[in-house]
């Protein structure tokens, strides 16, 4: 591959993950970010085993465990009684596909990848507003705010849910689910006594809302995350997801539920969208990543890992020499339909969560139902996912990780 320069416009986890992939290949790469500074909002995200597997590769995952927590299950649990439903043992998660399961503060994990730009000599640049991509004869160019452009081989448009290339290139509008989120990251000491679990993901499930949390740093903070049905977006209403909605919401929640939500956040929240799948994600020298080409709602927590397998992809391609046409067809072909599935499965999901009445009742008889290590309808997913095509994911042998144990419930 003789033309060697890139831009990645977002800086993001995915743009960096890419950022990092590329880099990692011997390119040239610019990522280009909007804001002043590099940094991520939000609060936890659950990492699953097809993402540490990544990270092993790149060497960061022995210093992502040192930052997260690698928890003992993942517990579900109805949001009305608080009875268990269903459980997932993650160290027999870990046996299974030789990875664990890991929950990190957004922002380290997002560190992680910046680190690593820089040590691969990434150029990393801020306050840089893309408006608009084109095609060039040599590659592809992005347009800035200021007038100004900048031309590369190829561009990679990592700029997130309301991405300028999706809508420029594709021009299909977000779905938007009518469920908002609240989150909050705060010391696990301001909510011992409140029936948390310290060493597991736990979730409520109920009627139109559900409830997360888990620890990160190491078990010093608690991650939660509110989520539910806005009426007022039912009614297609403007001011919807408000704080007053999020007590309401709740207000018939057990009482681990009811304890934790006057914990959240109120200045801010997370209106819930995704898009439609789409399966043209490479336009000319212009290529699509992340949630700029399959933003998923998050109820299978793999946003930012599919993000980052993106980016893994494509590096994967580009190592083989042929080409950037080649490269770019193989990212394509090899990432559309896993992500698609993940994108619709999330939907589902979300019903399947929110059911009510004897909907709900049915739901709670088949989740107490299942074995605990009953792993089979998480091979396609926590396996090796769609990283070549055509074929099943193999399953890993366990690696030695001795650096990298349990930070709590060891």
């Amino acid at each position: 591959m003789r033309n060697r320069d890139v831009i990645v416009v977002g800086g993001g986890i995915g743009g960096l993950s890419a950022g990092l992939a590329l880099a990692r290949q011997g390119l040239r790469v610019r990522v280009l970010e909007r804001a002043r500074e590099f940094g991520e909002v939000g609060a936890g995200i659950q990492i699953a085993p097809n993402c540490t597997r990544l990270l092993h590769e790149y060497g960061l995952l022995t210093e992502a465990t040192a930052l997260g927590v690698l928890p003992d299950s993942i517990i579900m649990r109805d949001a009305l009684d608080g009875s268990e439903l269903t459980r997932l043992d993650l160290a027999g998660l870990r046996r299974r596909y030789g990875f664990p399961y890991m929950v990190i503060h957004r922002s380290d994990l997002h560190g992680i990848f910046l680190r690593g730009c820089a040590q691969e000599g990434v150029e990393l640049l801020t306050s840089q507003l893309v408006t608009s991509y084109e095609n060039t004869p040599a590659g592809a160019r992005v347009v800035l705010a200021d007038g100004s452009s900048q031309d590369a081989d190829v561009v990679i448009a990592a700029d997130g849910l309301h991405s300028v290339a999706r809508q420029q290139l594709i021009g299909d509008a977000t779905v938007n689910s009518a469920y908002v989120a609240y989150r909050a990251a705060l010391p696990i000491d301001q909510v011992l006594g409140n029936g948390i679990a310290r060493t597991d993901v736990v979730v409520y499930i109920g009627p139109r809302c559900h409830f997360v949390q888990y620890p990160l740093r190491g078990g010093e903070m608690l991650n939660q995350v509110a989520v539910f049905q806005s009426p007022r977006a039912r009614d297609g209403r403007e001011d919807w997801g408000t704080p007053d909605e999020l007590d309401a919401a709740f207000g018939a929640a057990c009482e681990n539920v009811r304890k934790g939500i006057p914990l959240m956040w109120r200045d801010r929240w997370w209106r819930m969208y995704d898009r439609d799948p789409v399966t043209s994600w490479v336009h000319g020298r212009v290529a699509l990543l992340g949630d700029a080409a399959h933003p998923p709602l998050q109820y299978m927590a793999q946003g930012a890992i599919m993000a980052i397998e993106d980016g893994w992809v494509l590096g994967q391609h580009v190592a083989r020499g042929a080409g950037w046409d080649a490269a770019l067809a193989a990212y394509q072909a090899v990432r559309a339909e896993h992500c698609r599935r993940v994108v619709l499965t999330a939907r589902k999901w979300g019903d399947l969560w929110h059911l009510d009445g004897a909907k709900r009742l049915q739901r709670n008889a088949i989740l107490c139902a299942r074995d605990t290590h009953d792993y089979s309808f998480t091979d396609w997913i926590y396996g090796p996912t769609a990283l070549t095509p055509d074929q099943e994911p193999p399953l890993y042998p366990d690696i030695p990780l001795d650096s990298v144990q349990p930070t709590v419930g060891a």
